[in-house]
């Protein structure tokens, strides 16, 4: 996949400062400090189209990024370009902030899932690291629940030996009731051809 442009939109908190729903959308959520950002950024191959942080729970609002791609084609070129959104959502799990200030991000997230009627697909990234947790599975059961189109991410599998990977990545399909998990690194640019597949397939 050719990535021709993508650009920050807007960041939002209710329904009514939400984009117009004009294109098709992706949003990627996980627990908190998964990599989420990273995963975004290595995507597109920008640095920081979104922003990075080491404090969990740092992604407070959604945030609506515009992308066009385009496929390869075999004269070398590619082929005319699709546009589409990607929404970053405020991580779940250990987020910082007071109780009420995370039940209203919770009460965001549940607003916007179970009612943009133009998103497509739920991405659920999972530490590859750290494996399933609760709450990962929870998030599954839910997208699934509101018949959505779920893929799962296995991110910063850099930190893993290449012999263990396989398992991890299986062991991760296994608990969460998937059929794949796409094994991803911002780190070292794997997985990032098979993650627009699965978002973007022709």
């Amino acid at each position: 996949m050719i990535v021709l442009g993508a650009d920050f939109l807007k960041s939002a908190a209710q329904k009514k400062d939400w984009p117009s729903p004009d294109k098709p959308e992706v949003a990627f959520c996980g627990r908190s400090n998964v990599g989420k950002s990273s995963c975004l950024n290595a995507l597109v191959g920008r640095k920081a189209l979104a922003r990075v942080s080491r404090t969990p729970g740092r992604t407070r609002l959604l945030n609506f990024f515009d992308v066009r791609v385009a496929e390869r084609s075999r004269s070398g070129g590619h082929t005319a370009h699709r546009e589409l959104r990607l929404v970053d959502l405020p991580g779940y799990g250990h987020a910082s902030g007071p109780r009420e200030e995370r039940a209203g991000w919770k009460k965001m997230i549940e607003s916007y899932l179970g009612g943009r009627e133009t998103l497509r697909t739920l991405v659920v990234l999972v530490d590859g690291d750290l494996g399933a947790q609760p709450s990962d599975r929870e998030m599954v059961a839910w997208g699934k629940s509101l018949g959505r189109d779920v893929v799962v991410v296995a991110t910063k599998l850099d930190r893993l030996g290449r012999t263990r990977r396989p398992t991890r990545i299986r062991e991760i399909a296994d608990a969460l009731g998937v059929d794949s998990t796409i094994a991803f690194s911002a780190k070292e640019k794997f997985g990032v051809d098979e993650l627009w597949r699965a978002i973007a397939p022709g």
